[in-house]
């Protein structure tokens, strides 16, 4: 938190005491001053969100890897991409990236480098932390959601919780990952890929 920001909570909260009553009829004006006063302080503080989409197709030879934790699939597809094609990562790596105005992982991990082929999109998640960290930005908590028919994606979200939390430098409790099918329409439906949403809210150190 900057000095600026904890001044002027100080401040405000002096001022508070001193100056809002307790009871009365003044009290509904006071609440109301209140809230225009943290309005205030909350612009102070400089916040950035971020959205990431990501897609790859399933492929036979391929392992699933969603969240950092693999997963099998009944039909024994996995999917495809240069890296793990970890759709859930990249799209947290994403948001993350957008967020801080750093573009996207494509940028940073392109598909053309050679260094990147197979690589744990874990450790590509982390990175692209890094470099948000580098521009002075924080990761306050992300929101994902994974779109497949199959397989069932909730027994294993505790640990993918964990996992994308340890990379973003956050407690699980700030990291969000749910599941929905495409109910059958479209190439998700059809089982032919599996796609997956992020939102990252980041704060200015």
């Amino acid at each position: 938190m900057t000095g600026r920001v904890v001044y002027a909570i100080g401040t405000a909260r002096a001022t508070i005491l001193k100056h809002v009553p307790s009871h009365g009829p003044d009290v509904v004006s006071g609440l109301l001053w209140i809230r225009s006063l943290l309005c205030c302080i909350l612009n102070l503080v400089d916040w950035r969100i971020g959205q990431g989409y990501d897609v790859h197709p399933l492929r036979e030879g391929r392992r699933l890897v969603l969240g950092g934790v693999e997963i099998a699939h009944e039909r024994g597809l996995g999917l495809a991409g240069h890296s793990d094609a970890d759709a859930l990562l990249h799209a947290i790596a994403d948001a993350v990236l957008g967020a801080a105005g750093l573009g996207d992982i494509g940028t940073y991990f392109p598909p053309s480098d050679e260094r990147w082929r197979d690589a744990s999109s874990l450790d590509l998640l982390g990175r692209a932390v890094a470099l948000a960290r580098e521009d002075g930005w924080r990761v306050v908590n992300v929101d994902a959601t994974v779109v497949a028919e199959r397989p069932r994606i909730a027994p294993h979200v505790p640990l993918m919780r964990e996992r994308i939390a340890a990379r973003l430098g956050v407690s699980a409790r700030e990291v969000g990952v749910k599941a929905t099918t495409n109910e059958g329409l479209g190439a998700l439906g059809r089982e032919e890929g599996i796609a997956a949403l992020a939102i990252a809210l980041l704060k200015k150190d």
